[in-house]
């Protein structure tokens, strides 16, 4: 096996944990809503002051989580079909990125140091830029 083959295959492999993980994480707020399914924390942490305000919150939460799926599915996908859905691919680890760069405007930042919250904010902003070049530089060799 070639080293450019290796990496290929490497990168394929990855793309499926990424997207299998991610598409388990969306399941939790598509099908869980703002409680969640309890996947990634206990669902008892709010109380609910105002059920239409909820309402409207938690419909936005699942709708997420459906999108989440749905870029879990694409990381799948493109490691069948790399070189169809490079750019697609590409696009998605830029989006992700770009939310990790989000969690920043929270007033309260403290939760993504040192918590729960470091693993999902170094996986996209650190492991999305080396994926996206990995994945520039290996889908297209032969």
């Amino acid at each position: 096996m070639s080293i450019s083959s290796f990496a290929g295959a490497a990168l394929r492999a990855v793309l499926v944990l990424a997207g299998l993980f991610i598409a388990y994480t969306g399941v939790d707020s598509a099908f869980g809503g703002v409680a969640s399914l309890g996947f990634q924390s206990a669902s008892d942490f709010f109380a609910i002051n105002d059920a239409a305000a909820f309402a409207v919150r938690d419909s936005n939460v699942r709708f997420l989580g459906g999108l989440w799926i749905g870029v879990g599915a694409l990381f799948v996908a493109g490691a069948i079909w790399l070189r169809t859905l490079k750019p697609a691919v590409c696009a998605a680890f830029v989006l992700v990125f770009a939310g990790g760069l989000a969690r920043f405007t929270a007033v309260e930042t403290g939760p993504l140091f040192g918590g729960v919250l470091t693993g999902s904010l170094v996986a996209e902003l650190a492991a999305m830029p080396l994926l996206l070049v990995w994945t520039l530089r290996t889908a297209n060799a032969p």
